[in-house]
């Protein structure tokens, strides 16, 4: 079995030293506030920070990696003799995953005796993170390069996204409410709950009114979909509102015994898109 390295891009929300100890170098994508001249990687400005700046009326955007960034990024583990698998930020958000894919062909013409498979999560934040977490455990059993990338195209489509945001606003900049619901929403205490789909996009599947409402919708997908209730992995991220993350760990442990894995922040990159307020579930189920 050849020798290979799980690569991975920061839109999986998990910090590099947690990276680190899973032995998953990565890219980053980059985010710039309009009033600022630079732009910076995902975890370079501390979260709390840069969900003020939000608060206070600062726009970001954001930026993909490109192919030469990933012709870099590779490069010195195939002088090392190292295969990679890298496991990209979805398609259906984002160029970064295509990009990783233009340099893996570029560079396999560059070492011949190489090998760089290129999987498409179609997953984003703490989701494309379980879906990372689950295939580093497979490679520690054993699995190889191609089994490892095998098991992410047969789970990608059983990881279940489920969401929340506190505010339209964001995603109304984004284009995917309009300005008419989002102020709507907002003078009646209106919630989305959203997943994404297969293709890996954000849908807005229903409305509920108040934030606990939101919470609570989030638990009842749990328990509608998930595969093993109380005995799987789920990890939740937020957009600098921890006490709601603890507040829906509480529900799914009451209502199903579920223990959650790990509560992470929704990064700059993603929660440039979805602001702050966001929280989401993740887990493994029947479908998304």
């Amino acid at each position: 079995m050849s020798d290979y390295v799980i690569f991975t891009d920061s839109s999986c929300d998990i910090e590099p030293a947690l990276l680190e100890q899973w032995e998953v170098p990565f890219v980053s994508l980059t985010v710039k506030f309009d009033e600022d001249q630079e732009s910076f990687a995902n975890f370079e400005m501390p979260f709390e920070k840069f969900y003020d700046r939000m608060r206070k009326g600062s726009v970001a955007r954001t930026s993909a990696v490109n192919m030469e960034s990933f012709k870099e990024a590779f490069r010195p583990w195939l002088e090392a003799g190292k295969d990679l698998l890298y496991v990209g930020f979805s398609s259906g958000l984002s160029t970064t995953v295509n990009s990783g894919a233009m340099a893996a062909r570029e560079l396999m013409e560059e070492f011949p005796g190489r090998k760089i498979l290129v999987e498409d999560s179609f997953a984003a934040s703490a989701g494309f993170g379980l879906l990372l977490y689950l295939t580093v455990q497979e490679k520690r059993r054993g699995a190889s390069l191609e089994e490892a990338a095998k098991f992410v195209e047969d789970q990608r489509f059983h990881l279940c996204h489920w969401f929340t945001v506190d505010d339209l606003v964001y995603l109304k900049r984004g284009g995917r409410v309009s300005a008419a619901k989002a102020f709507a929403a907002g003078l009646l205490n209106i919630k989305p709950v959203l997943h994404m789909d297969d293709p890996g996009h954000l849908i807005n599947m229903f409305k509920v009114r108040g934030r606990r409402a939101s919470i609570k919708a989030l638990a009842d997908k749990y328990g509608e979909l998930a595969l093993n209730p109380g005995r799987d992995t789920v990890f939740i991220s937020h957009g600098d509102c921890i006490e709601d993350a603890k507040l829906l760990e509480t529900m799914l442990a009451q209502r199903f015994g579920a223990k959650v894995q790990l509560i992470t922040y929704v990064g700059p990159v993603i929660g440039s898109h979805s602001g702050p307020g966001t929280l989401a579930l993740f887990f493994l189920g029947r479908e998304r």
